[in-house]
């Protein structure tokens, strides 16, 4: 993978929205509230963010309801400087197992994931171009089991493709995660302990299983 410092790039981006006095609309794809916290928290100060909740991935249905309500209630408790607002988006489990077909028994992390990653940010990029956003990007970065490298890669491929601005990102860095950590015990966030697919949660159960 190519060594490219995400985190740079933002914050050379970020000081030129500031110095611009201009207040850019951002849609945001959000995988779950807690990864949500800091980024909210982070990039408020800077644009008018729109919340999108789109993860067909997580199963079963009652734990995706669980999610959604919790990103729902974070964006409507936290006191951020620009107005922040919510969408959900589909709840179509079937739109995940196609983009995954035939990579159901990779380990987590590879290309299972990746498609993933995809899926989900290119119905961001689309939602993106309809609403006229000046930017968008994906909170997925902040986790250390993500890899900030192919998401960024990826959005750089549908900022091309939907005509709208990819924001670079590695939410991980400046302790972004732990800074999500602390903000989850603020909020009372529920944590799940697994990224959401059926193929996540079984490969946390065989972990369990083999460290009993």
């Amino acid at each position: 993978m190519d060594n490219i410092n995400y985190q740079k790039q933002l914050d050379e981006l970020l000081d030129e929205i500031q110095a611009s006095g201009k207040t850019p609309h951002l849609l945001l794809h959000s995988c779950c509230a807690p990864c949500s916290s800091y980024v909210l928290e982070y990039l408020s100060k800077y644009f008018k963010i729109t919340v999108f909740y789109y993860n067909p991935n997580i199963e079963p249905e009652k734990e995706y309801k669980k999610r959604a309500l919790e990103q729902k209630r974070l964006v409507h408790q936290m006191t951020l400087k620009n107005p922040v607002e919510f969408i959900e988006g589909e709840y179509k489990p079937a739109d995940f197992y196609n983009a995954v077909k035939g990579l159901e028994h990779i380990p987590e992390g590879g290309e299972r994931c990746f498609a993933c990653y995809r899926l989900r940010l290119e119905k961001t990029a689309e939602l993106a171009s309809q609403l006229g956003a000046d930017y968008f990007t994906t909170t997925l970065s902040i986790s250390p089991l993500k890899n900030a490298d192919v998401i960024n890669k990826i959005a750089a491929e549908l900022s091309e493709k939907y005509h709208v601005k990819n924001l670079p990102s590695d939410f991980k860095k400046k302790e972004g995660y732990k800074r999500s950590i602390v903000l989850s015990v603020i909020f009372s966030l529920y944590r799940q302990d697994y990224c959401g697919c059926i193929f996540s949660r079984n490969e946390r159960e065989e972990n369990k299983k083999a460290n009993l």
